[in-house]
């Protein structure tokens, strides 16, 4: 019998929040340096996890995160200003996403919306 695989090992590369690059691998990734990282981190957008030897490991969705704040440094946003517009352009999303919820008709109101 073939040896079994751990589960969800495949499924943690698939896993936006999965912590899998390494400082380095992730700083390439998004053509910035690790000390770039290291600012955006200290500015709390985002928080790597830290692996059993105390290296930090980011997912792809703080790397998604790093590179809008990326964007905004190159096209000469201050480094802390970017990181709170990146800040106010999630909470908008979300509370976009709430509003359009809460517009739906649910099947209790008999696709009236509000009642």
């Amino acid at each position: 019998m073939p040896p079994e695989t751990p589960p969800n090992t495949t499924d943690r590369f698939d896993d936006d929040d999965y912590p899998a690059y390494t400082m380095g691998r992730a700083a390439e990734m998004i053509g910035a340096t690790p000390g770039f990282l290291r600012a955006v981190g200290e500015a709390r957008l985002i928080t790597p996890l830290r692996s059993e030897g105390g290296h930090r490991r980011y997912s792809r969705y703080q790397l998604r995160i790093a590179a809008r704040v990326r964007e905004l440094v190159d096209g000469g946003t201050p480094i802390d200003a970017a990181c709170r517009i990146v800040i106010l352009e999630d909470q908008l999303e979300e509370a976009l996403r709430i509003n359009d919820e809460l517009r739906r008709p649910t099947a209790d109101s008999g696709g009236v919306a509000g009642s």
